[in-house]
């Protein structure tokens, strides 16, 4: 399939699931919108008013965090079943099974995109300024995309694999949740388990990264950001090899899942 009909196949795809999505809630798009900032909402009444947080600038700190961390997290949770949702498609027309993540992915930057300009108002609107340093957030956003698409296609195929999967990815995204900083800081540890944190888990360092940049304008460690850029994309690089020589028998593992 050539590059550019797959390219407009795959917003096609994402922009039919975003209206089918939609058309089945009153308030409609104004979710893409509203889900994550009842996520934030949430969070902060369980660490604020119940357990009595009082670290300055929290909810901006939340805020950051939790709303860059549903772009991966939905992305890929929704993309695991991807395939295996589309087994009508599927054993009717032989297309490249990327396909199927990819539209689901593509429909996330759409939602994020919403979500990333109502963040930015809302830190704008709360003292923080726009400097130099925010162009930052285009390295550390395309490297934020890699990891989202490889880690989208890697579910995919395990749930074609085995439905199992989907429980798993489940509980690894809540154990990420709790893992990555998200309502705590990262820099508060000590030296070394800060490191070791960071180089542990990709995702606390790329939401560490957002806050560093659109809240404290402070540039982030570029080196790491490359490693985690190479890492992720050698891992997207053998999915889409095996995506594309093992297209039947994903085919026919989503079939008879």
């Amino acid at each position: 399939m050539p590059i550019l009909q797959y390219i407009r196949l795959i917003d096609i795809m994402a922009r039919m699931g975003l209206r089918a999505d939609a058309s089945r809630f009153f308030l409609g798009y104004v979710w893409w919108i509203l889900e994550p900032l009842l996520w934030v909402g949430v969070l902060y009444v369980v660490f604020v008013t119940i357990m009595g947080t009082r670290e300055p600038d929290f909810l901006m700190f939340l805020a950051t965090g939790k709303l860059m961390f549903v772009w991966f997290s939905k992305s890929v949770v929704q993309a695991s079943n991807s395939i295996v949702s589309g087994k009508g498609l599927v054993g009717k027309i032989n297309v490249p099974k990327t396909l199927f993540p990819m539209a689901v992915v593509q429909e996330g930057i759409y939602r994020q995109a919403a979500v990333f300009v109502m963040l930015s108002i809302i830190l704008l609107s709360n003292g923080y300024s726009m400097t130099a340093t925010w162009w930052y957030l285009v390295p550390l956003m395309i490297v934020n995309y890699v990891v989202i698409v490889a880690c989208a296609f890697l579910a995919a195929c395990l749930v074609c694999l085995a439905r199992d999967f989907a429980q798993l990815i489940s509980l690894g995204m809540l154990f990420l949740l709790f893992t990555s900083g998200i309502f705590w800081d990262v820099r508060t540890l000590d030296p070394e388990k800060m490191k070791m944190v960071l180089d542990a888990n990709p995702m606390a360092f790329l939401l560490d990264a957002y806050r560093q940049i659109m809240m404290h304008n402070t540039s982030p460690d570029m080196f790491h950001l490359l490693t985690i850029g190479a890492g992720f994309g050698a891992l997207l690089s053998v999915m889409v090899l095996f995506m594309r020589h093992r297209s039947q028998y994903l085919a026919l593992r989503a079939l008879t899942a």
